[in-house]
């Protein structure tokens, strides 16, 4: 087929900004670390157990795990976040940098909170 044929003449692709997420098994996680470890994405790397240029990591609950670990900073499952809980670890989940960190016109949870205030108050 001609390459004229082949490629998309119209629309938008969104492919160019796609997200992958690179996944890694709670399973994965309890062989490699040990008890009371602190995983995140620096420590996954120097494990071995993502590359070098992967920025986005899911940890999925397949498999049991039995030791504490400490995940910070990473996208989890709910099974794999309920694994974790139950064997004594804990989860701290990165907090996204607001746009206009210290704007407050920029609709960030004061913009939000004064809004809903002043409707109570007519």
């Amino acid at each position: 087929m001609p390459l004229y044929r082949r490629i998309a003449r119209r629309g938008f692709s969104n492919y160019r900004y796609k997200i992958e997420y690179t996944t890694v098994s709670v399973e994965t996680l309890d062989s490699r670390y040990d008890a009371g470890a602190t995983v995140s994405l620096e420590t996954l790397r120097e494990h071995r157990l993502i590359g070098g240029n992967d920025r986005y990591v899911k940890v999925l609950g397949d498999g049991e795990v039995s030791k504490q670990l400490v995940v910070v900073g990473l996208k989890l499952s709910a099974s794999a976040r309920r694994k974790i809980e139950a064997a004594g670890g804990s989860v701290q989940e990165r907090v996204p940098a607001a746009a206009g960190a210290g704007d407050d016109s920029a609709g960030g949870p004061a913009t939000t909170a004064a809004a809903t205030d002043n409707e109570d108050d007519e």
